[in-house]
């Protein structure tokens, strides 16, 4: 049987962002997510524990940081559409752990994990997640060492692997029930 959840629309997060009720310090930065791209036929997905959270260009927006040679970078440079499932809580913590340290290229990381991805909107999320965001990509660049005004960044880039952003507006959010 599948989850319930309730669909918020953009238009309800910008009437009353608090209505996600959420610290994105917490949710992002402790809890971590699955960012997720691809379709249901094909698809990948990877931990993060990095990210934004706000309002720009009058819209809510995220920013997620994927290094380039990450199998999931390949689906998001594909299509429109991600996902970023949130998780509360330690149960689903070792498949955070498991999702980010393993590569999708040699594992089936949903079956390996118990998670059963799901269509959202055309986007693929999880239906164990307790909060899944929905995002189009509407700009995108790298991070460039040159451009670092804090050069103490450097220290979380040893092998010069920077990350590529995907800046996306949350087109809805769905709150398990």
């Amino acid at each position: 049987m599948m989850a319930e959840f309730k669909k918020l629309e953009q238009k309800d997060l910008m009437g009353d962002p608090s209505v996600l009720k959420v610290n994105p310090f917490e949710l992002i930065g402790k809890e971590w997510y699955l960012i997720t791209g691809g379709n249901m036929e094909h698809y990948n997905t990877m931990t993060a524990s990095w990210g934004t959270m706000g309002i720009f260009w009058g819209k809510p927006v995220v920013n997620s940081f994927i290094r380039p040679q990450r199998y999931t970078f390949e689906f998001l440079e594909q299509g429109e559409l991600f996902t970023l499932s949130f998780f509360r809580g330690e149960t689903y913590r070792p498949a955070l752990n498991f999702c980010g340290s393993h590569s999708g290229r040699d594992y089936d990381k949903a079956k390996e994990c118990g998670l059963t991805a799901r269509d959202f909107d055309g986007a693929v999320g999880f239906e164990e997640a307790d909060m899944v965001l929905v995002c189009r990509k509407m700009y995108a660049y790298d991070i460039k060492p040159e451009e670092m005004i804090d050069k103490g960044i450097e220290k979380w880039y040893p092998e010069h692997d920077y990350h590529h952003c995907y800046f996306a507006e949350v087109q809805s959010a769905y709150l398990k029930k």
